[in-house]
């Protein structure tokens, strides 16, 4: 597979929020999942305070249900209807578009009456029915990467949703099964998946999430959170998807790979600046490595 030397990929709109086709890179953070009414409409207004401060365009991110937990007794959300209130009073009270995973088909009328984006989780990500229920809901759609697909993989998944008439799509990568209880992240997979046309979100923090790495839930190794994001960044990812949490070890859920919210800001203000320095570099003649079989970034 030959790429191009910077793919190009369109722009996508969530709300009043844009990115691919060149712009800097936007970010999708929040909790986990919606624990109860005020802790995300806190962090809520925090990500709204970084926005600003480093003119970062921000979509806000919690999940009113976790459907896909390890265990039968693990927190799952505040359920559908509660958990959308709270979505909406997030965007009312914050500006901040909103984005919520959905699980079945029948979940996405009501959902995509509250949210800017609906969220196909990566166990779901080949499910032809919700891709193309959530593509005809008129909503921009975030694919997740399943963890057991190729990059290649992706294209075949990208087209059930567009086959819609919806082009207001992007992929996320979020690491790749390797071996039992580990993922690892093959930043390969940013370029080929923009070769699609769509842009690519890099998650930093499922990324190091150890899948029923503790038994009854997944562990995380949320010091390694940084590296990859950082490295994502120099591979000229289109946005960051990271799920912070003001105290990660009392977090119901993913807590051991969930960033501090203390740190999201000056982790930020590095990605931003190494992607801007790697475009320029790709873009000067002196990125890029010419081969025999092509240009690859």
């Amino acid at each position: 597979m030959t790429l191009p030397t910077n793919p190009v990929t369109r722009v996508v709109e969530v709300g009043n929020v844009r990115f691919g086709g060149g712009l800097p890179p936007a970010l999708i953070a929040g909790p986990c999942v919606i624990e109860d009414e005020e802790t995300p409409l806190r962090i809520a207004r925090r990500l709204r305070e970084i926005s600003r401060e480093l003119d970062l365009p921000v979509i806000f991110k919690a999940s009113y249900d976790k459907a896909n937990r390890t265990s039968v007794e693990s927190f799952r959300g505040i359920g559908i209807a509660e958990g959308l209130a709270v979505l909406a009073r997030v965007r009312e009270e914050t500006g901040l578009p909103v984005l919520s995973d959905v699980h079945e088909p029948g979940q996405v009328p009501e959902a995509a009456a509250v949210l800017d984006c609906l969220q196909v989780p990566a166990f779901l990500c080949r499910q032809t029915d919700l891709l193309t229920a959530c593509g005809r809901s008129g909503r921009a759609v975030n694919v997740k990467k399943g963890q057991f697909l190729s990059p290649g993989d992706m294209r075949n998944v990208l087209r059930k949703v567009t086959s819609t008439g919806n082009g207001n799509v992007f992929l996320t990568e979020r690491g790749t099964s390797f071996g039992y209880g580990n993922l690892v992240s093959d930043f390969r997979a940013i370029p080929r998946m923009q070769a699609f046309g769509h842009p690519v979100v890099f998650d930093g923090t499922h990324s190091v999430q150890r899948p029923g790495g503790l038994g009854d839930r997944s562990g995380g190794e949320r010091e390694m959170v940084p590296y990859l994001v950082r490295a994502a960044a120099a591979a000229g990812a289109d946005a960051f998807f990271l799920e912070v949490h003001e105290d990660p070890d009392r977090a119901l859920s993913d807590g051991p790979n969930m960033l501090p919210l203390e740190d999201l800001a000056p982790l930020m203000r590095q990605a931003r600046k190494i992607w801007g320095t790697a475009l320029n570099a790709g873009n000067s003649g002196h990125g890029p490595i010419q081969c025999k079989s092509g240009v690859r970034p």
